[in-house]
């Protein structure tokens, strides 16, 4: 009878044991799942030209995502010209991941085109792209401003509090931290590393 309470004990703490692992995965599953949602749609670049300066929203494809991790090196440049009277195109310095579909697009819209090219449209035009971004609170006449007549030379750089947030002093005591494992961070100081700090997935600097 010992025996036997003692076995069913260690399989009932075995069953708690893996019932509090998965609960643990799904809820970080979630967390993170949210945290890449929130910080997507959050991203914003800013387009800078001779002529002043405006924000664009980037879009949830991976095409946007390699532009981001782009543009977290620095700063990027592009020469732009006009093209069919709707829209100006400039090359990249590298292809992204297309996921090209038919598409209408409107002013304001940033897309990729045969995989190294930005085009951003003052027009409208149906053809097959993959997007990249959206200008915001675009208009035929805000964008005819900064984008000008003719050729022009763009200025592309990631807008501040975009992405995942670089910290330079560590976590006060009082916010709720935990690891990319799901686990609850107690100690302080934090090292350097990626952590999930009151639901929002922050660098810590070393």
């Amino acid at each position: 009878m010992e025996i036997f309470l003692t076995n069913f004990a260690s399989e009932k703490n075995n069953s708690n044991y893996k019932a509090s692992e998965i609960m643990k995965s799904a809820v970080l599953s979630i967390l993170l799942t949210l945290i890449t949602f929130t910080t997507m749609a959050q991203t914003k670049i800013t387009l800078s030209t001779s002529t002043g300066s405006m924000t664009a929203t980037l879009s949830d494809t991976e095409a946007a995502r390699e532009l981001a991790e782009l543009l977290s090196n620095g700063p990027l440049t592009i020469e732009m010209t006009d093209y069919g009277g709707f829209e100006k195109v400039g090359a990249l310095p590298q292809s992204f991941t297309t996921y090209n579909h038919q598409i209408t697009t409107a002013p304001g819209d940033i897309m990729l085109y045969q995989g190294n090219n930005m085009v951003i449209f003052y027009g409208s035009n149906s053809w097959s792209y993959t997007p990249l971004g959206k200008i915001d609170n675009a208009t035929t006449a805000n964008l005819r401003q900064l984008l000008g007549n003719g050729s022009v030379t763009l200025t592309i750089t990631l807008a501040e509090n975009s992405g995942i947030d670089d910290v330079m002093v560590d976590a006060p005591q009082k916010d709720i931290v935990y690891n990319l494992n799901g686990n609850l961070i107690v100690h302080r100081p934090l090292a350097s590393g990626l952590y999930i700090i009151n639901g929002k997935k922050t660098f810590i600097k070393p």
